[in-house]
């Protein structure tokens, strides 16, 4: 309501790769995952004529308190062989995406899922 009160907004949706690809052993993640991308779609259009944009970010492997534990150090250098850019990311590798969607600067930008990954989209990396 505070965003049509105010002719328009920008919603960000948390996902991840595995809202664009499956991976063994994640169903239950991996179906949320999904379902945020297709009502991130929906809202878009729902919302749009009314100025509010919605787009789902899809980080690959990022460093943090949720992935370390499951893996270690060795979790992190498994996921850095299977990308292009060799490495697992960082929150600060993420940030500035979601500073771009809540910008003015993504005015044009609504039902997107942007991958941000280091590449691991850009293969079937994670998918074997």
């Amino acid at each position: 309501p505070t965003m049509k009160a105010n002719g328009g907004g920008s919603i960000i949706n948390a996902s991840s790769v595995e809202g664009l690809a499956g991976m063994a052993s994640c169903t239950a993640y991996a179906a949320t995952k999904w379902a945020i991308r297709g009502m991130t779609k929906c809202a878009a259009m729902e919302l749009g004529g009314r100025g509010i944009r919605v787009n789902s970010v899809h980080p690959g492997m990022i460093d943090t308190p949720m992935t370390r534990p499951h893996g270690g150090d060795a979790a992190m250098e498994y996921g850095a062989s299977k990308v292009a850019l060799k490495r697992v990311g960082t929150p600060e590798d993420i940030a500035p995406l979601y500073v771009y969607l809540a910008s003015d600067e993504s005015s044009f930008v609504t039902g997107a899922e942007i991958a941000i990954d280091g590449g691991a989209t850009a293969t079937h990396a994670f998918g074997g």
